[in-house]
C-alpha cells in the first residue's frame, strides 16, 4: 500500500527511507523493447516477457527460480510458484503475505527497505527476479530513471540485474488491474490461469467483491492510518494506492485526507481530532497497536478509535487469492460498523 510500504512512510528525516515510498525505476542490462507490456513468442523458442517499463527480459528457457519482493513473490506463491528467494521492507517471516507457509526451503535475503545480502541472493540461483515499481505522483505515470521498489538506489539494483535480470510489475491505478498483470506473468512462468486452482481463485476474488460492495453500502466512512509516536499521523489517499483504489471502487467510502503530496498526508498528533471516520484502518507495518493508538490523547477522541472500530489494514499482494481473503475480512469489518461520525 506501500506505497506499498502498504503503504507505510517512513521515517521523514531518513533520505533512504522515505526514498522507499515513492521508489520506482529501471535496471540495467535488460532489452529496451517498445512493444505493450506483456508476453511475446521469442525468437527460436526461447522465453521473453516484456515488464511494465517496456524493457523485455530475453532467455533461452522459460525461468523456473523466481526471486524478488515479498509483494510479488507471494502472490506467484498463491499461483504455485514457490520462491527461491524473498526479500523487503520486513522479513518474509513477520509478513502477513507468507502467514501459513513454510519457509524452510526459502532464502530470505532481505527484511530491511534497501538492504539485500547480494552473495545469499546469487546462492540462490534465480532465473528472473520480480519487483514492482511506482508513480512519483497521482498522475499515475513511471517515470524513467529511478530505481525499483525495495532497491536502495540505481547502482544497487544494477548490482542486483548482475545476479538475475528484473522484471517490474507498475502498482498503479487499480489493484484489480495490477492482479491481471500478475497473472498474465504467472501464465508467462507456466501456470495455467485459465482452469484448476486459478479458476476457484477468480470465483472466490469475484464472490469477495461482490461481498464487500453489499457491506460498503451502509456508507460507513474508512480511514487508513499509518502512525508512530515521532512521526506523529499519516493518512493514506485511497486514490492513489491501487488496493485501495480496488475497494473504493467497489463501494468503501475511504475519507479524503485532502493535501498535495502523493499518497500519504501526514499531520501532527494535535491535528488528528480533524479527521474523523467511523472505521480506522492501521497499519500492520511499523505502526502503533490499537492499545497505543487509544492511549495517545488525540487520537483517543476519535469516533472509530472511542467506539473501538480499529481493524487491522493488511497490506497483501495483487492477486486473487490473498485480496479475497482481506476483502471478505474488510467486509466484516464494514457489516458490523456503527455511523459515529453523524
Amino acid at each position: 500500500m506501500h506505497p506499498r510500504t502498504e503503504g507505510v512512510p517512513l521515517h521523514r528525516t531518513s533520505r533512504r527511507l522515505r526514498r522507499g515510498l515513492l521508489a520506482l525505476g529501471l535496471t540495467a542490462g535488460l532489452t529496451a523493447c517498445g512493444a505493450a507490456a506483456g508476453t511475446e513468442p521469442a525468437a527460436e523458442g526461447g522465453w521473453e516477457f516484456t515488464d511494465d517499463t517496456g524493457r523485455t527480459v530475453r532467455l533461452d528457457e522459460a525461468p523456473e527460480r523466481i526471486a524478488g519482493l515479498n509483494d510479488l513473490t507471494a502472490s506467484l506463491w498463491n499461483y504455485g510458484i514457490e520462491p527461491v528467494a524473498t526479500f523487503g521492507q520486513t522479513s518474509a517471516e513477520d509478513d502477513v503475505a507468507f502467514e501459513g507457509r513454510d519457509l524452510g526451503d526459502v532464502a530470505i535475503v532481505g527484511s530491511a527497505y534497501g538492504e539485500i545480502d547480494l552473495e545469499a541472493l546469487a546462492a540462490a540461483d534465480p532465473d528472473v527476479i520480480v519487483a514492482t515499481i511506482y508513480p512519483d505522483d497521482s498522475s499515475g505515470e513511471i517515470p524513467e530513471g529511478k530505481e525499483g521498489y525495495g532497491f536502495d538506489d540505481l547502482d544497487h539494483e544494477a548490482q542486483v540485474a548482475e545476479i538475475a535480470p528484473i522484471i517490474r510489475i507498475a502498482y498503479t491505478g487499480s489493484a484489480a488491474d495490477v492482479i491481471e498483470r500478475v497473472l498474465e506473468l504467472a501464465e508467462a512462468l507456466g501456470v495455467d490461469t485459465d482452469g484448476g486452482e486459478v479458476a476457484e481463485a477468480r470465483a472466490d476474488f469475484e464472490a469477495a467483491s461482490e461481498t464487500l460492495a453489499e457491506a460498503a453500502s451502509s456508507g460507513v466512512s474508512v480511514l487508513p492510518v499509518f502512525a508512530t509516536q515521532a512521526d506523529g499521523w499519516w493518512m493514506a489517499k485511497a486514490q492513489d494506492d491501487p488496493q485501495l483504489k480496488m475497494y473504493a471502487d467497489l463501494g468503501v467510502t475511504f475519507v479524503d485526507p485532502g493535501g498535495e503530496d502523493y499518497f500519504w498526508q501526514p499531520v501532527g498528533w494535535e491535528e488528528v481530532p480533524g479527521f474523523p471516520s467511523d472505521v480506522l484502518l492501521y497499519s500492520l507495518r511499523f505502526s502503533m497497536t490499537p492499545e497505543e493508538i487509544a492511549a495517545q490523547p488525540t487520537a483517543a477522541a476519535l469516533p472509530a478509535v472511542r467506539a473501538g472500530q480499529l481493524h487491522p489494514w493488511k497490506y497483501i499482494g495483487p492477486d486473487y487469492v490473498s485480496q479475497a481473503a482481506y476483502m471478505e475480512e474488510l467486509a466484516g469489518y464494514l457489516e458490523q460498523a456503527e455511523d459515529v461520525t453523524a
